[in-house]
């Protein structure tokens, strides 16, 4: 091989080592910061917890975008995500790494989705079924909190998230049922979502 194409080789692996070098040191960077965020939140600071929330919705925002053709969709999944994360925070096991507990959850919103829209799609489960495999009791105290949280939304709004999101019953269905157009129900349960995590950073406040 010619002393130049040998140097270009060599000079292109060297790149593709930094890439990957730098990419890896990202990945470690963003645990960390996230990490230390979750570890404050869970020991009562709000300000900790809000700024983990906000960094956190462009991560999902960036995941469920590149798999879902509907950005409308990717924004109702980072919602659900983000109150999700709220609901289950005091199961994160602080000796385990926080953004593998939390894709956990993501593929698991959106593995639901795709079941929802009877999309068939095939995603890496590791270890997220374990994370799932909750208890009666978890269950039930993330329901009474997602209806504490809901009691305060307008009862139209209200309804249609437990129609959309509790029940699962298909958007055709409940825009028959409330008279409203498929559209104004899609936009309501995604206002409704986003009034949910408003209400979640005001509980988070003294």
């Amino acid at each position: 091989m010619a002393p130049a194409l040998r140097y270009s080789g060599a000079l292109a692996c060297n790149r593709r080592a930094v890439s990957s070098e730098y990419v890896q040191g990202q990945k470690v960077e963003t645990e960390a910061r996230l990490k230390a965020l979750m570890l404050e939140a869970l020991t009562g600071d709000e300000a900790a917890y809000r700024a983990l929330l906000h960094a956190l919705a462009p991560h999902l925002r960036a995941y469920y975008a590149r798999r879902l053709a509907q950005a409308a969709d990717a924004e109702d999944l980072m919602q659900e995500t983000l109150i999700a994360i709220h609901l289950k925070r005091a199961t994160y096991d602080a000796s385990q790494p926080f953004t593998a507990w939390l894709y956990a959850i993501a593929r698991y919103k959106l593995i639901d989705h795709y079941r929802r829209s009877k999309l068939r799609r095939t995603l890496p489960l590791d270890e997220a079924g374990a994370l799932f495999a909750e208890s009666q009791s978890e269950a039930a105290e993330a329901a009474r909190d997602v209806e504490q949280l809901l009691a305060k939304l307008p009862e139209k709004r209200r309804a249609l998230i437990r129609a959309a999101k509790l029940e699962e019953r298909p958007v055709a269905e409940i825009a028959a049922r409330s008279g409203l157009s498929e559209s104004a129900v899609k936009v309501g349960v995604h206002r409704g979502l986003k009034a949910l995590m408003r209400l979640i950073g005001e509980k988070e406040k003294p």
